[in-house]
């Protein structure tokens, strides 16, 4: 028997200043903190669907890429995706928008450099 996925519970991942990232993702996503965990400098934040573990840590001065490329949304209201991205000053990587399989995705990038993929469908479609 194996075991039955049905989708990505949460991510944990260290940021530089856990403040500046909570109010980004508050800004573009609404993600709201749902715990507080002051003992370790860290705060749980998302909505009904996405969680995201973010850990203030001394040592960790942005994500580079060892092994872990991005992670991707899958956005309701994707054509307002461009417009808000453009309102908060986020930048488009890529030349903008790019399209895979049955879908159409926006990259870009949170406050600790980790790379965000918007996507219209969700899994490409696939």
């Amino acid at each position: 028997m194996k075991l039955k996925v049905n989708g990505i519970d949460h991510l944990n991942m260290e940021v530089i200043n856990l403040n500046e990232t909570v109010e980004f993702y508050n800004q573009l996503f609404g993600f709201e903190v749902i715990k507080e965990q002051p003992e370790d400098n860290s705060k749980i934040i998302g909505d009904d669907k996405v969680k995201l573990c973010l850990y203030e840590t001394e040592d960790f001065h942005g994500y580079t890429k060892k092994g872990f490329h991005h992670f991707g949304l899958h956005i309701e209201n994707f054509e307002d995706v461009i417009h808000k991205c453009t309102e908060m000053g986020i930048e488009i990587y890529y030349g903008g928008p790019l399209k895979w399989e049955k879908s159409t995705s926006i990259y870009i990038k949170d406050p600790n450099g980790y790379e965000i993929e918007l996507a219209e469908v969700f899994g490409g479609g696939l």
